[in-house]
C-alpha cells in the first residue's frame, strides 16, 4: 500500500446554499504536516460534525473509489469523496476501529466510520446519495493521529489490524444510531472508538 493523494480544501460554497464548505478537496503538491488537528491548511468550517482529534483524517480507499467509479460509471480524481488521505489498494470494509496506518513517522489509528449528511449528497450533486451511499455499506474511515508527521504522495503505508474483537466500517455504520445489545456494546466500548459514539454508547447503560 501507499498514499496516492493528500487532499485538503478552501472553503467553497455549495450551490444554492448559504454556508462555506470544507469537502471540496483537492490533491495538493509535496509534503503535507499532519498534526494532531489533521493536515496542515485545510479548511474545516463545521466544527460540530466535522474535524477535531478522533477525526483529524479522512481516508478513502482506492479500491472502494474504483468500486464507486465503475458504480456511477466515470473516474474520481483524488478528494472528490472529501478525503484527506488516498491509499491504494485499500478497501474500505476491511477496515475496523483501532486499525493503524503507519506511514514514515505518521501513525494514524481508526475511530469511525463516515456518516453521510445533506452537504455530501449536494457536493456528489446526487439528492439519493445519502441513500446510496448507506446502502453500498463501504464507508470511509476517520482517523485520529497518535503521532504527527510529515507525509507525501509515494510513500509507503502499513495497515496493522486492531489485536482486539473487530468493529468494522460496515458494522458501525449499519447500527450508528441504534440500541445495541450488552455484547456488542461491550465489544464496542473495548475498542478505541470515537469520543463522541463512546459517550453515546455509555449512556446506554
Amino acid at each position: 500500500m501507499k498514499i496516492l493523494a493528500l487532499c485538503t480544501a478552501t472553503p467553497e460554497r455549495l450551490p444554492g446554499k448559504s454556508y462555506k464548505t470544507g469537502i471540496f478537496k483537492h490533491a495538493v503538491n509535496g509534503a503535507v504536516m499532519i498534526d494532531a488537528e489533521g493536515l496542515v491548511g485545510d479548511a474545516i468550517c463545521n466544527r460540530k460534525h466535522h474535524g477535531g482529534v478522533d477525526q483529524a483524517v479522512y481516508i478513502e480507499g482506492s479500491l472502494t473509489l474504483d468500486w464507486w467509479a465503475n458504480e456511477i460509471g466515470r473516474p474520481y480524481e483524488p478528494g472528490a469523496f472529501g478525503e484527506n488521505m488516498l491509499i491504494s489498494d485499500l478497501d474500505n470494509r476491511d477496515v475496523a476501529v483501532g486499525d493503524r496506518f503507519i506511514s514514515g513517522d505518521l501513525v494514524l489509528e481508526v475511530t469511525a466510520c463516515r456518516i453521510p449528511c445533506a452537504t455530501f449528497a449536494a457536493r456528489m450533486a446526487d439528492p439519493k446519495f445519502v441513500k446510496r451511499y448507506t446502502d453500498a455499506a463501504r464507508p470511509g474511515i476517520y482517523c485520529r493521529v497518535i503521532r504527527s508527521g510529515i507525509a507525501e504522495a509515494g510513500m509507503p503505508v502499513e495497515h496493522q489490524s486492531f489485536g482486539g474483537d473487530k468493529v468494522t466500517m460496515p458494522e458501525l455504520m449499519e447500527n450508528f444510531g441504534r440500541r445495541l445489545s450488552e455484547a456488542d456494546r461491550a465489544r464496542y466500548l473495548a475498542a478505541p472508538i470515537h469520543y463522541k459514539l463512546r459517550a453515546m454508547l455509555e449512556a446506554q447503560r
